[in-house]
């Protein structure tokens, strides 16, 4: 059987970085993902989790409104709350994690956007190069 999630979409807040009684890392944080087109586009929240190496990395490097893409597995769990009450959640449980842009394409989302640097070799304008006419007609493709 196959259980393989790939999303792509932004996180809706700060990943959540906590350690297990054991000292193990989990990461909980929730990734907005949005789907159609036009009229019937609609925006799926899903909740995701993160354990070890990957909740490090997510809690060190992520943070609300980046776009992330995250590899991983459905997992259904449930469990009784204090009130007696039975809960159930189901959630990716993330084993993969990628920046989805651009450091460069954040900040404009974002609304950083910063002016460009000059650059210290002057460009050369159009009259600069040399035009060759003698190229081959025949081109073997």
């Amino acid at each position: 059987m196959i259980n393989k999630v790939i999303l792509m979409g932004r996180l809706t807040r700060d990943p959540e970085l906590r350690y297990t009684s054991t000292n193990k890392p989990v990461c909980s944080f929730d990734v907005a993902v949005a789907s159609g087109y036009g009229d019937s586009q609609k925006t799926d929240f899903i909740n995701c989790i993160a354990w070890n190496k990957a909740a490090e990395f997510l809690g060190k490097y992520f943070n609300k409104g980046m776009m992330v893409i995250v590899g991983g597995r459905i997992s259904t769990r449930t469990w009784e709350g204090k009130d007696g009450k039975k809960n159930y959640v189901t959630e990716v449980i993330a084993n993969e994690l990628d920046f989805g842009e651009t450091k460069k394409a954040r900040d404009e989302y974002n609304g950083y956007s910063r002016p460009k640097q000059q650059n210290s070799t002057p460009q050369k304008a159009a009259d600069d190069f040399e035009v060759l006419d003698d190229l081959p007609n025949d081109l073997p493709f």
